[in-house]
């Protein structure tokens, strides 16, 4: 299956050529063709073959069905409806599978499903091949060596060496791409810029699904900044830590780095209801602009979420927080100055009540503080002032457009709330406040 009739046709060309060229014998395997027609292989076996476009929403309904391709799966209308009829179709054995390969295409059903799979948390497997997979480099030999030309003709006669390439040439070189294939990445951005070739010739999954219209962020930096993050670090190298944080390593706690002695920390903090929709989460970042820790559940109880935030700040010495106060923020931050030992190390903003000036808990979020938030935080990444080490933080960036003047996320399965507590955090570092000494 494609997504039109020349796509769909061309595909059952190639797979009727292969057909045609197999060895027959009477002591061979491969069954004889008994029909022939513009749509369908016939055998004599009683097997059949049907090429067929997207459009029909009963499509597989009451057959029985091996193998299925959906090829360019990423451009269909209808992706999902496609699956529904498709699945229950399917023989339930080991070898009968459903296979979806595509050029990447924004943000869509075959994206979020890709994104799942890739997460283990779909019934499909996700498979990625960067535009430098061994595959490719046999496809694209007759440009490669024009690129070779190219690149000698340009640099005294000599190939590309290791010595010659820049950082993320480096990058690309030790994950596999060879000099070859780097000389003719060279080539081809001659006539294109990096949003274009990242979408063509993805190198990474992010790369390949990079949204190029009125995102918010720079979508380059985002895929450039993939290459360099950090792995979280393991348990056993994490030393003490609360027991109620053990929990979540690997489970929506990601700690990149250990705070140092008298390092000031600043964090930011989103807090949602828990019920399974949107997420709670918080982000941890130095003074130097080094991310340090991530968090983001969306089954956390705003009472437990409040334990979890007095617990990541004052692991990360004492850290200041600055908590969105709307909604279910306020609970958090009254929590959180409850007790025997409040927290004290929360931001405050100024605000004007009958002719005073007062200070109030938290960052209070409208049109005005928001826009300066997203400002301030696209001038530190894109001006290479912080560095963010969450994979996930970095995937939300993506999603985030402005829409007639107000800043909101591509579609509501794409969530922007790790987006948000990284803003947040930037505020606190901006504010550069510490109510507290640093131990």
């Amino acid at each position: 299956m494609s997504y039109k009739g020349d796509s769909a046709k061309d595909l059952f060309a190639k797979l009727k050529r292969m057909n045609d060229h197999l060895p027959r014998s009477k002591y061979d395997a491969f069954p004889s063709v008994v029909r022939d027609n513009r749509d369908e292989l016939v055998f004599d076996n009683g097997s059949t073959i049907r090429s067929t476009t997207t459009g029909n929403k009963d499509l597989g309904r009451g057959m029985n069905l091996m193998y299925v391709l959906l090829s360019e799966a990423a451009f269909y209308d209808d992706l999902n409806g496609i699956l529904l009829s498709l699945e229950p179709a399917l023989q339930k054995t080991e070898r009968s599978k459903i296979v979806l390969e595509s050029t990447a295409n924004g943000f869509n059903d075959f994206q979020k499903l890709y994104d799942r799979a890739n997460k283990e948390l779909s019934k499909y497997k996700a498979f990625f091949f960067p535009f430098y997979a061994s595959a490719y480099e046999k496809q694209f030999a007759y440009d490669i060596q024009e690129a070779v030309k190219w690149y000698r003709a340009n640099n005294k006669g000599q190939r590309m060496s290791a010595k010659d390439l820049s950082t993320e040439q480096k990058q690309l070189h030790a994950a596999g791409c060879s000099l070859n294939m780097l000389m003719w990445r060279d080539y081809i951005l001659q006539d294109k810029d990096k949003n274009q070739f990242y979408q063509e010739y993805p190198a990474t999954d992010i790369q390949a699904f990079i949204n190029t219209g009125q995102s918010v962020f720079d979508q380059t930096k985002i895929a450039e900044q993939i290459n360099y993050i950090l792995p979280p670090l393991p348990k056993d190298e994490l030393g003490h830590i609360p027991d109620l944080l053990k929990q979540y390593i690997g489970k929506g706690l990601e700690i990149f780095r250990l705070p140092k002695q008298k390092q000031r920390m600043f964090a930011g903090v989103d807090v949602a209801s828990g019920s399974g929709n949107d997420y709670s989460t918080m982000s941890v970042f130095g003074a130097d602009g080094q991310q340090y820790a991530s968090f983001y559940r969306n089954d956390i109880p705003v009472y437990k979420f409040a334990e979890i935030v007095r617990e990541i700040g004052l692991f990360f010495n004492y850290a200041f927080i600055v908590i969105e106060r709307n909604g279910f923020g306020t609970s958090v931050l009254e929590r959180l100055r409850e007790g025997e030992m409040p927290y004290l190390n929360l931001f405050k903003h100024r605000h004007f009540d009958k002719g005073k000036t007062r200070l109030q808990l938290g960052w209070s979020s409208n049109t005005v503080t928001k826009n300066k938030a997203v400002t301030d935080a696209k001038e530190m990444f894109e001006c290479q002032l912080i560095k963010i080490e969450c994979k996930e933080t970095l995937k939300q960036m993506q999603t985030f457009i402005e829409k007639d003047n107000k800043m909101e996320n591509k579609s509501r399965s794409n969530h922007d709330d790790l987006v948000i507590s990284f803003m947040l955090s930037i505020q606190g570092i901006k504010a550069n406040k510490y109510y507290v000494e640093v131990a």
